[in-house]
């Protein structure tokens, strides 16, 4: 008796997992990957954004005629600094490309005298869309 409770406890634990795991991945979606992206960037607000990225995001960044390169790891690790600080700027997004498997979104946040340009990949990895590349350049 002690042992078929053992197991049916198991199954129970088992099934709950799936029904998460599942749930997870229905949420990931392509509009919640930008908008959680959006959330992180402009508002500082990080729930869900590591979720989001796929393991072997890349990250780079024109400034002037050189290109930064990050990893995921390394963003993740340098928003910290920037948790929960409100941008002071005007968010506007673009669909460049989207079809089943992977959309490139335009992300624009404009500030006082520059413009960030965000080129957002994003993938349908089987595990939900995940992000898997931003370019960003500045604009004068």
């Amino acid at each position: 008796m002690k042992t078929l409770k053992s197991i049916l406890l198991g199954l129970a634990l088992l099934v709950t997992a799936n029904f998460v795991k599942a749930d997870d991945i229905a949420k990931l979606t392509k509009d919640y990957a930008v908008n959680t992206y959006i959330e992180a960037i402009a508002h500082g607000k990080l729930d869900g954004f590591a979720q989001v990225l796929d393991n072997s995001a890349k990250f780079s960044m024109m400034r002037g005629n050189k290109t930064l390169n990050f990893s995921k790891n390394e963003i993740l690790e340098s928003l910290k600094s920037t948790k929960n600080t409100e941008q002071e700027c005007k968010v506007s997004t673009s669909t460049v490309e989207s079809n089943g498997e992977v959309a490139i979104v335009k992300v624009d946040l404009v500030y006082d005298g520059f413009t960030r340009s965000n080129l957002v990949t994003i993938n349908n990895t089987g595990n939900g869309w995940k992000i898997t590349s931003v370019h960003s350049t500045f604009k004068s």
